[in-house]
This record gives structure tokens, sequence and C-alpha cells, in this order.
């Protein structure tokens, strides 16, 4: 490939300046500090110089510099002085010439006056010289901007390493967004993007908008200034952010929410305006926020705590200034993507900032095919494998958990040589990504495990004699991840539940806890799970949906979730008191149809639990040869309860 010919000068120079700086300062240290670590004279008092040096003659002579301090140098007869040996030592080489010692004088006068009377007894020539010199404070000024400098670069480095050479100390409050433009395009294109057509042509219509603007603007139409893209995690919103990114022939800027929040004060708003004057200077283009609930949370939630001028706040204010305020942000579009959009900021949802609201929501079944097909393609697949059956296999699976069973069936084919992915291989990591990992060597008394085939073999007959209740396709007791045993459900895909179908399902998960107290006459700890199940979805039935008839037809749920962190309950002690009794009562009555649907069917529950202890694990046409086929609408009757 030619290189293009401003190749060479986009290429990134190396920093000589500071490179010479740097060696600069090294020879300044040296010629600083050396001298004073070759010297490295000995500090003592009046009184220690005058008994234990003076008293010797052993000074050869005193100099006194800037009439502060005086530094004494020895006699070179006295460096074989055991008193004296150690400061004739050098630290690098040979004999220190001195100064040898080192003290403070306080004033002229003082000294020479103790000095001459040291010195009375002595004769001339014996006596001390002493000279005055002075000296300029040079080195001590670069003995203290030296460390100061040697700081300044290591922060320097530090906040260029933290930010990939381009974020210093000096541009703290830059955006960290990252630009593609047009010859940058993303990989992926909405061709990619299966199972979201809804969402596909909401935003498409953004990119064509960009593409051929004049088919709307003749008609007096607006873009919209913001999209903002909710639903649950997995559900493809990145990845539709992404298609955008592919598709429009603008600059794309990504970044995630979390990077407008630091530990400095100001920090999230200034990188809100200098992304939004970077955005202006590229227009036509697109801001994708990613997890925009990062600096969008509402304002006034948890204020007592935080306060009123709290950082994330400033940065909200100043993201709603720039999206919708005085100033114009023509040709700029926001796109952004959440899946908390109920602790959001009303105002940042409003119209003129983000008009435009895309839900995306789990996939059904015939778009799990469409994301499925998207998968398999680079896999290696067996005839056995049918898009339509694993699509049937999965409901309530989102786009994430398709791609991750794909590649758990691949690594599962692996692991096992095969030459193709096979059917089997697809089912076995269903069941490793809903109950985990099979643990066979997890030691399990005997006692154990047949309170542990009793327990699944309840939860089967009850959910089995039940028609309302999801159809059972597999049994097992072998350990999977933190469970000892596993019942395996087809769910429906339901879009509402009645209240026949609630109860039910509260019974079928109280099965098993109640066949331990029919064949054993007492309950063990392995339903906690199940109870923990339970008592939620009582709890929902009741406060929530109005199933409950002392409750009546009113709910206490907050679909804004701003009742989240309140200290209050939205209802009062009376009434709360009343649902948890309800509570408990329609918790006690689907744990007594348990009980009497095990009853009359106890022969079947012997025979299911011996049949799990024989082969651990029993699939739906085992069953059925056991209990004969799923519960007829007579049966159904028994499920009914009275409001």
């Amino acid at each position: 490939m030619a290189e293009k010919p401003n190749q060479k000068s986009q290429l990134p120079r190396p920093n000589l300046w500071g490179g010479l700086l740097f060696v600069l300062v090294l020879i300044v240290v040296a010629i600083v500090a050396i001298p004073d670590f070759i010297s490295s004279s000995q500090v003592v008092t009046w009184q220690t110089f005058e008994r234990d040096i003076l008293s010797k003659g052993a000074v050869e002579k005193i100099v006194v510099v800037n009439k502060e301090t005086a530094q004494v140098y020895l006699k070179e007869e006295f460096k074989n002085d055991s008193s004296f040996t150690d400061v004739f030592k050098s630290p690098l080489w040979g004999t220190n010439h001195g100064p040898h010692y080192a003290f403070n004088i306080g004033s002229v006068e003082s000294f020479e006056r103790k000095l001459e009377e040291a010195e009375q007894h002595y004769s001339p020539e014996d006596r001390v010289s002493v000279s005055y010199v002075e000296q300029n404070n040079f080195g001590n000024l670069i003995s203290w901007l030296i460390p100061l400098v040697i700081i300044f670069f290591l922060f320097r480095l530090v906040f260029q390493a933290r930010g990939g050479g381009g974020t210093s100390i000096f541009n703290f409050g830059r955006s960290t967004a990252r630009l593609l433009e047009q010859d940058q395009k993303s990989p992926v294109t909405f061709d990619v993007v299966a199972g979201l057509e809804e969402a596909k042509q909401e935003v498409k219509e953004i990119v064509d908008f960009l593409k051929d603007p004049e088919r709307y603007t003749k008609l007096g139409a607006k873009i919209p200034k913001g999209v903002i893209i909710v639903g649950p995690p997995g559900t493809g919103k990145t990845l539709l952010a992404k298609a955008v990114a592919g598709e429009a022939r603008v600059p794309f800027f990504s970044l995630s929410g979390s990077e407008f929040v630091e530990m400095f004060v100001g920090v999230g708003a200034s990188r809100v305006r200098d992304l939004f004057k970077r955005a202006k200077e590229k227009a036509p283009c697109i801001v994708f926020i990613d997890e925009i609930d990062a600096v969008g949370r509402s304002r006034g939630r948890n204020a007592m705590y935080t306060g009123a001028n709290d950082e994330r706040e400033s940065t909200l204010n100043q993201l709603l200034t720039e999206m919708d305020g005085f100033g114009t942000n023509t040709g700029v579009i926001v796109l952004a993507a959440t899946n908390r959009a109920d602790i959001l900021d009303p105002a940042l949802l409003r119209p003129g900032r983000f008009d435009r609201h895309i839900y995306l929501e789990l996939p059904n079944q015939k778009e799990r095919e469409e994301i499925f097909e998207v998968h398999l393609r680079p896999l290696v697949l067996a005839e056995s494998v049918d898009t339509d059956f694993l699509a049937a296999q999965t409901p309530g699976f989102s786009g994430a958990d398709i791609a991750n069973i794909c590649n758990e069936a691949a690594l599962i084919a692996a692991r096992h040589r095969k030459e193709k992915v096979e059917k089997q291989d697809f089912l076995d990591a269903i069941d490793r990504i809903v109950a985990g990992i099979e643990k066979k060597s997890k030691i399990i008394s005997a006692a154990e495990k047949k309170i542990i085939a009793y327990h699944e073999a309840g939860h089967a007959i009850v959910s089995w004699f039940l028609d309302a209740v999801d159809p059972l396709v597999k049994v097992s007791i072998i350990p999977r991840g933190k469970s000892l045993g596993a019942s395996w459900y087809l769910p429906e895909e339901r879009q509402i539940k009645t209240l026949t179908q609630l109860t039910q399902r509260l019974s079928a998960s109280l099965a098993g806890r109640a066949a331990e107290e029919i064949i054993f006459g007492e309950v063990s700890s392995g339903a906690l799970d199940d109870l923990e199940k339970v008592t939620k979805e009582a709890y929902a039935m009741v406060a929530y949906y109005g199933f409950d008839a002392k409750i009546g037809n009113v709910s206490f749920f907050d679909s804004t979730g701003r009742t989240e962190t309140g200290l209050q309950k939205p209802y009062s002690e009376d009434t709360g008191r009343l649902i948890d009794e309800e509570v408990r009562k329609l918790v006690e009555e689907c744990y007594q149809r348990a009980i009497e649907v095990l009853t009359q069917h106890k022969q079947e529950l012997i025979a299911l639990a011996e049949l799990l202890l024989q082969k651990e694990v029993i699939f739906k046409e085992q069953i059925e040869k056991v209990l004969g086929k799923r519960a007829s609408a007579e049966s159904a009757k028994l499920a009914v309860v009275k409001p």
C-alpha cells in the first residue's frame, strides 16, 4: 500500500525539549547535591566544639559563612585519631578535606568573645585562624525548586498515561469522547442487528435525515434533537448505536455517562461544554452517551445526603442547557442509552431534549430465531441444529444471552473434541447458563440425596397436575451452581398473568417443602430459594396487582422509581399490617393446595422420586410414563382461589 504524502508529518514527534529539560535537571541536581553529599560536615554545638575539638588542638581553621555558620577544618595529622576517624571519611572516595564540623555562631560578637575566652591560655601561634566569607543562596533556592520540578514532571507523566497521551493536567476538563470520522465507519450495520425492527425503523429516520435532509425539511419537519433508547440489559441498546455509527455518514462522538464524573468539582460541566463545542464544529454529527443515568439521575433525589451543590447535579444542569438552552445546537443529535429510565430527571426526558423514546423489550420467539441465525453464522453446525427449536427453548432470553449460549455451545463441543456443534451442545449450554455447571463431584449423603429427590418430585407432581403452570421439561437432582436440584420449565410467552396462573405457580414453588413434610414429617432448609421467590411474588400480587379482596383494587407500585430511596412507605401502618396478613394467608392457602395435590398423588410422588434416585435426570417422556398425560381441565378446578 502506498504511503500517504502527509503520513510522515502525522507521526508523533519525540519530545526533545522534555528530554533536554530532564537532563538539565539532573545536571543541576548533581551540581547542588554532590558537593554537600561529599563533604557532609557533622553539626555540633559550641560546648562540644570547645570541649572535644578545640581543647585537643585539632582545629586548623574556622570559616564563618554569611555571619551565621562556622565551618571547622581539622589538621591532617589528626585523621588517624580515633576521635576524628568518622569525619575524615568521605562517602564517595578517599579523605574528607573539610569542612569537618559546623555549628551556629549566633552572632559574630558572641562567637569572637567565646573563642577569645577559650584561647586565653594559648600562645599566639597556636590560636585558630578565623575568616569570614559571604555566599549567595542560589544553591538553597535550587534545592527548593528541584523537588517541585520533579513533582511537576511526575504528575504530568501520570496524567499523560491516564489519558493515553492526550489527557494532561492542563486539559483535564476536556471531553474524553471518541470521534469516528466518515472514513472510520463502525463495522456494525443495521443488517447485523436482528430482532429490533421497530427500533431500527425509529433510528433509521435519523440516519436518513442526515443523508437526505431536504426530503424532510421541504415539508417543514424537524429532526428530533435527541433520541433515548431504553431497555433491559442485553437487549441491544449499544449495538443499535453502533449500527447508527456504521450507517450514518457524519462524525460520531461516543462516550459513557460516567466519563463526565470526576473527583474534581466542575470537571463534569466543563467536559459537557467541551463535548458540545467539538460537536458544533463537526456538525452535522451524532453524540452517543451510553449509560446516561450516571449523570442524568433526577435532581433532588437524596438531596439531604449529597447537598444541592452536587457535582453530578451541576453536570446534569450543564447537559440540560447544552441540549436545549438559549444557545443553538443545529445539526447536533444526541443519542443516549440506559436501562434505568425511571431514575432520570424529567427535564432531561421532555420534548426538545429527548424528543423520541425508543423502548426495547426482550425478544419474542420469532426475533430470537433471527438473533440465533446471526450468532450461528460463524459456527460449524451439525445438521441437527434447528433455530426454531433453539428459539422455543429460550423464552425470556435477551440477545446477549443468546450470543452467550452460542459461544458456550461451541466451547462445549470443542471440549468434547467434536468436529461440529450439535443440538445437545446447545441444550447443555442453556442448562449451564440457567442453572450453572454440573457438580457431579460434590459429595452428598444418601439421606440428603433422598430429601432432594422428593423435594424435586414434589415440584414436578404439583406443576404436572395444575394445568396453568408452565410445562415441565426436565427434573434433575445433580447439583448445579448453588442449587442441589432443579426442575426445568418452558415458560409460555404471556403478556399478562391471571390470578389462577399466579396462585398455581405459588403452589408449585411450595410443593418441594410440602413433599418433604408429607414423606419425612419435617421440612429442611432446601426450600430457601423457593420461599424467597414465593414471598416476593405474593407481595406483588397483594400490593401491586390488586388481587386481594381486603386491600381492594389499589396498587402501591411506583413505575417512576421515585419512592425507592424514600424514608416513608406509600401506605399507612395499618395498611402495611393488613398487607402482611394477606400475604401470609395467600401463601398458606397455596401451600395447603400443594399438600392436597401431593396427598392425592402420593404413590406417583414416591415412584417419581425413586426414578430420580435411580437416573438423577429425567425428561418429559419419562415423567409421562409415571404420571400419564398432563392434567385435564377437571384437574384445573382444584387450583381456583377465591379472593
